[in-house]
């Protein structure tokens, strides 16, 4: 399948990378995992025996060749060049496409995997495209023009009406039924819980939206709205960033909000936006999930949703066209050094076995900041360990299930987005919903469970080390709780962790100055980019990461 990331890895280095390896080179001892319950051992049921699949996903051991001390080539090439980025997701793509719109040709996107988009992925089967990360972007806000043009430019919208406002493509924008949620035995209407809740409640969880629509609409006295995107743009008055000093069920304990079934639909919105739950993300972050969208369209109303089979990855491969030239897939930067004058970085080829030196004027890092870490252990500045300290991540699973039929129970039919009320999931996408043929029978849904326990590297390591068989378990036992009978209609099943899936917004954050001390560029030289230094990990961030880094670059000519 083309999801899978699979090298003719050369076995004199990556062979050392074993299971074993990994588990003493985590630094976690297997008891305590144990202890804490993050292993699934249920026994594979006889009727799962047959589900073929395997487990895919970005290419980790390349990866890992910067935090394990292992041999790799000496270089033996040299090349010169004004600018170098590192990093293809959307920040890295971005960052080139800004470059090429200044007229600078002279550059090089390098990427260590086999194909770019960093967790706006994508593989295919004869069913369908499908994503291995994020799949949705909301109606922007006109507000924003760099998106807006970006979308133009890619046909996404078609134009404009008398009013100025955008113009949506209408095989792009999600088809209606749009989302469902399975509560008591049936499927309802919407993601908020409505099916057997009292009068209480139900006061409740409208008081809370009309709270949220008066935070969308607020602004500080700096006369900045208070919740916006990009997060840069959010007005910083005291009375809305404090917030961020505090988790979001703090918040909603203060303001009186009880309602068990209003709680679980935050902790879902947590969960599928940060990968982390109301205890684990700041009041200020979980405000900014319900406030921070101010799209408009001629076409859509704020809130509704752009989409693709293969999710977003198919933002990326656009952005990738127009920078193609410029791209290097398979390159693992492993070294950085730098003078007065240049930037050295050392780059392996895992397929090749080879390394060369690439020496460039300015260049830009669009990684992750554990990343950054050891890229830049021997480059003199003020970013302490400690710093990176404060940069967590979400681990998660995702499953792409083939089936060639779908058991329903009683209510609304299947929407694009499928969400099981109390499941650890925050449930499924049916990658088929923009086929124009609605009466295809099989179908490729796409499983996501963030691994939200509060000790995210138990979390990594217990992922990393579950068998195939026991994520299949995991997935069959939670679809047959809203489709009894599914698996006997299940093909396939193929799994993808992505260890390091998303920054988590955590209380005193997204405010706080490590964040931005993480974003400033070393020297004039090296530039950041990634929506880790903004603290929410979605494609408008990625997008205008990018965009600025690349801007930082150009005015330090």
């Amino acid at each position: 399948m083309s999801g899978q990331s699979s090298y003719n890895k050369p076995r004199n280095l990556l062979s050392q990378l074993n299971r074993k390896a990994f588990l003493l080179r985590a630094g976690i001892g297997l008891t305590a995992a144990i202890a804490g319950g993050y292993f699934y051992k249920k026994k594979r049921s006889k009727n799962t025996r047959y589900i073929t699949g395997s487990m895919v996903g970005a290419n980790a051991k390349i990866g890992h060749l910067l935090r394990d001390k292992l041999s790799i080539p000496e270089p033996s090439v040299k090349e010169q060049i004004d600018y170098l980025i590192i990093g293809g997701g959307i920040s890295g793509l971005s960052a080139a496409r800004e470059l090429k719109k200044h007229g600078i040709s002279n550059f090089k996107l390098i990427e260590l995997d086999k194909h770019i988009g960093g967790n706006s992925s994508k593989g295919q089967n004869d069913v369908s495209a499908y994503p291995w990360g994020a799949h949705y972007l909301p109606i922007p806000d006109p507000e924003d023009a760099e998106l807006i043009r970006f979308l133009q430019e890619i046909g996404t919208i078609t134009g404009f009406n008398p009013e100025g406002l955008p113009v949506f493509n209408e095989y792009q924008l999600c088809f209606d039924p749009e989302e469902r949620l399975y509560i008591r035995g049936q499927w309802q209407e919407g993601v908020i819980p409505s099916i057997g809740i009292d009068e209480k409640e139900k006061q409740q969880i409208e008081r809370f939206l009309k709270l949220m629509e008066a935070f969308r609409t607020a602004k500080g006295n700096d006369g900045k709205f208070a919740f916006t995107i990009p997060l840069k743009n959010s007005s910083q008055d005291q009375q809305f960033i404090q917030l961020d000093k505090i988790n979001f069920a703090t918040y909603l304990d203060q303001e009186d909000f009880t309602s068990p079934h209003l709680r679980w639909y935050l902790n879902y919105g947590c969960k599928d936006d940060y990968g982390s739950t109301i205890e684990q993300t700041s009041a200020w972050a979980g405000i900014h999930y319900f406030a921070a969208r101010k799209g408009k369209a001629a076409n859509a109303k704020n809130g509704d949703l752009l989409t693709w089979p293969e999710g977003n990855a198919w933002l990326a491969e656009q952005l990738r066209k127009q920078v193609a030239e410029h791209i290097i897939v398979n390159s693992l930067a492993y070294h950085i050094d730098h003078n007065e004058n240049n930037v050295t970085v050392s780059v392996f080829d895992p397929v090749a076995n080879t390394s060369k030196v690439i020496e460039a004027k300015k260049i830009l890092l669009a990684c992750p900041q554990f990343v950054n870490q050891r890229l830049l252990k021997t480059v003199k500045s003020n970013r302490t360990a400690e710093l990176y300290n404060h940069f967590n991540y979400a681990p998660w699973m995702i499953a792409n299930i083939t089936v060639n039929q779908l058991p329903e129970a009683k209510g609304i039919g299947l929407c694009w987005d499928n969400v099981l009320f109390e499941s650890e999931s925050v449930g499924y996408v049916n990658a088929n919903h923009q086929h124009i043929n609605q009466n295809e029978k099989k179908r490729v849904l796409t499983y996501y469970l963030p691994l939200t326990g509060r000790e995210p590297k138990v979390q990594r390591l217990a992922a990393f080390i579950r068998s195939y068989d026991d994520w299949v378990q995991m997935v069959c036992d939670d679809l047959e709780r809203s489709h009894k009978g599914i698996t006997a209609f299940i093909e396939s099943i193929d799994i993808w962790i992505w260890g390091h899936g998303m920054i988590r917004p955590e209380p005193g954050f997204i405010w706080g100055e490590e964040r931005q001390k993480a974003a400033k560029p070393i020297n004039g030289q090296i530039f950041f980019a990634h929506t880790d230094l903004s603290g929410v990990s979605i494609f408008e961030e990625g997008f205008h990461q990018g965009i600025t880094a690349a801007q930082q670059m150009i005015a330090t000519i």
